[in-house]
C-alpha cells in the first residue's frame, strides 16, 4: 500500500511540475514512468526490466501513431503550399457577401474541414492569420473572433484521422470504434459552437445579416481557380471519406490524398517532386513535437501496464473506479476539467498512465473509458491555456490567453457532459 500511495505521490509531483512549467511534458512523461518502475520495484534489467520492456518497448509503442502524425502533417503542408488551405477560406469569404453571421458560420466550416486534416501550430498560423482578419473586419471583437475559430478548430479535430490513429493505439481499440464514439463529439462540439457565435453576435450588438462590407477579394497568385482548382479544394475530405467509407487504413488514406493534390496543383512532374520532397521535411517538423510526446506517452503507458506495477496500483484505483452508471457520470462530469494542464485525465499527459490502469482493473471497459477520456479532451483541447493553438491566437488578436480559457470553459464542459451521459449509456 505504501508503494501504491508513493506512485500517487510521484504522479501529483510532477503535474504540479508540468503545471507551473518547471518541467517539458515530453521530459515529465519518460522520468514519471522510471520513477513508478522505480518504486513498484520493477527490475532494472534483463527481458522483464524495465530498460527493455518500457523504456525500449514504450519508445515504439506508439509507431502507428507516430507515422500518421508525419504523413497527416505531410499533406497539410502541401495543402497550405499550394494555396489550397488560403484559397478554401477566401472562397469561404466570398459566399458570405455583406453578411457577418453567414461569413462566421462559413467561415466554422471552412476551418473544420481544414483541420481534419491539417495538425501542428504552423497550419494554425496558416489559417487564423486568413481567418481571424476576416471575423474581425465584419464586426466581431477579438476575444469572440479568437473564440470561435479555436471551437471550429476544435470540431475539426473530432475528425482528424491522426488522433484517430493515436487514440485508437492508447485506448487498444480499432480506428471504427474511435470514429463512432466522434460522430457525437463533433456534433455536440459543432452545436456549442453555433450557441457561442449567437450568443456572442446579440451580447456585443453584432448585426446578424448586411451590418458590415464585404471582404475584399485580395490578389493572391496561389489562388486556385477552374476544375483543377475544384479538385484541389476537396482534398481534406478525400481521405476522410477514403477511411470512412472505403475502409482504408489511415496512412494509406493520407497518401491517396497527397497524391491528389499534387496532381491537381502541380504544373509539371519536376515540381511536384520538389514540393514531395520539401514539404515532408516540413510535415515532419510540424509533427516533431507531437511525436517526441508520444514516445513519452507509450512509455508511461507499458509502465503502468507492467504486471508489478499493476499489482501496487490496483487497490487503490479500484477505490476510486466508479463502480455504477451514475457515479460513473458524476464522477467524469465533475473531474473534466482535470483534463487541463497536462492533469490526470489528459491523454496526452498523465491520462494515458490513469486510462491504462482502469482498463487493467477490468470494472470498466475499455469503451466505457476511452468514452470518458475522449469527452474530457474536448476542454483540454482548445481550452488549456498552455496550448501553443490558444497562445498564439490569442496574441495575434491581442487578448490575455486565460481570459479565452474563461469564455470557452462553460462551453467545453458541457460538451465533455454530454460526451460522458452518451459513454455511460452505450458503453458503461
Amino acid at each position: 500500500m505504501l508503494q501504491g500511495i508513493l506512485i500517487i505521490v510521484v504522479f501529483l509531483i510532477i503535474a504540479a511540475l508540468m503545471i507551473t512549467k518547471k518541467i517539458p511534458t515530453l521530459l515529465a512523461l519518460p522520468v514519471l514512468a522510471v520513477a513508478i518502475c522505480l518504486i513498484a520495484g520493477v527490475p532494472l534489467l534483463g527481458k522483464d526490466g524495465f530498460m527493455q520492456t518500457v523504456i525500449e518497448a514504450g519508445s515504439i509503442k506508439m509507431a502507428s501513431a507516430y507515422i500518421a502524425v508525419i504523413f497527416g502533417a505531410w499533406l497539410g503542408q502541401i495543402m497550405n503550399k499550394a494555396g489550397v488551405t488560403s484559397t478554401i477560406i477566401k472562397k469561404s469569404a466570398e459566399l458570405g457577401g455583406d453578411r457577418p453571421l453567414v461569413v462566421t458560420l462559413i467561415m466554422v466550416v471552412a476551418v473544420a474541414i481544414l483541420f481534419t486534416t491539417l495538425s501542428g501550430l504552423g497550419s494554425v498560423i496558416m489559417v487564423g492569420t486568413i481567418v481571424l482578419p476576416i471575423l474581425v473586419s465584419i464586426g466581431v471583437p477579438a476575444l469572440s473572433a479568437a473564440c470561435i475559430f479555436l471551437m471550429a478548430f476544435a470540431t475539426g479535430l473530432c475528425f482528424n484521422m491522426a488522433n484517430w490513429q493515436t487514440f485508437a493505439t492508447i485506448f487498444n481499440l480499432s480506428i471504427d470504434q474511435i470514429k463512432t464514439f466522434e460522430y457525437f463529439l463533433v456534433a455536440a462540439t459543432f452545436v456549442a459552437t453555433l450557441v457561442l457565435i449567437f450568443v456572442e453576435f446579440k451580447k456585443n450588438g453584432v448585426k446578424f445579416a448586411f451590418s458590415a462590407p464585404a471582404v475584399q477579394e485580395q490578389k493572391d497568385d496561389k489562388q486556385l481557380k477552374g476544375i483543377r482548382g475544384t479538385l484541389a479544394m476537396v482534398t481534406p475530405l478525400v481521405p476522410i471519406l477514403l477511411v470512412a467509407v472505403l475502409k482504408i487504413s489511415i496512412v494509406s488514406a493520407f497518401m491517396v490524398g497527397i497524391i491528389w493534390i499534387l496532381l491537381f496543383t502541380s504544373k509539371s512532374f519536376s515540381k511536384a517532386m520538389n514540393m514531395l520532397t520539401k514539404t515532408c521535411y516540413d510535415g515532419i517538423t510540424d509533427g516533431g513535437p507531437a511525436i517526441i510526446l508520444m514516445v513519452g506517452i507509450g512509455m508511461l503507458y507499458l509502465a503502468v501496464t507492467n504486471p508489478i506495477v499493476k499489482t501496487v496500483l490496483n487497490p487503490f484505483m479500484s477505490a476510486i473506479t466508479p463502480k455504477s452508471l451514475a457515479v460513473y457520470i458524476l464522477f467524469f462530469i465533475i473531474l473534466a476539467p482535470l483534463a487541463l494542464y497536462r492533469g490526470p485525465l489528459n491523454l496526452f499527459g498523465l491520462g494515458s498512465g490513469i486510462a491504462a490502469l482502469m482498463i487493467g482493473l477490468g470494472s470498466l471497459t475499455p469503451l466505457a473509458v476511452m468514452g470518458a477520456f475522449l469527452s474530457a479532451e474536448r476542454i483540454q483541447g482548445v481550452g488549456d491555456p498552455t496550448n501553443t493553438q490558444n497562445v498564439w491566437t490569442a496574441n495575434f488578436v491581442e487578448v490575455d490567453v486565460n481570459t479565452v480559457t474563461k469564455k470557452l470553459l462553460p462551453y467545453l464542459w458541457v460538451i465533455a457532459a454530454v460526451g460522458v451521459v452518451i459513454s455511460g449509456v452505450r458503453y458503461f
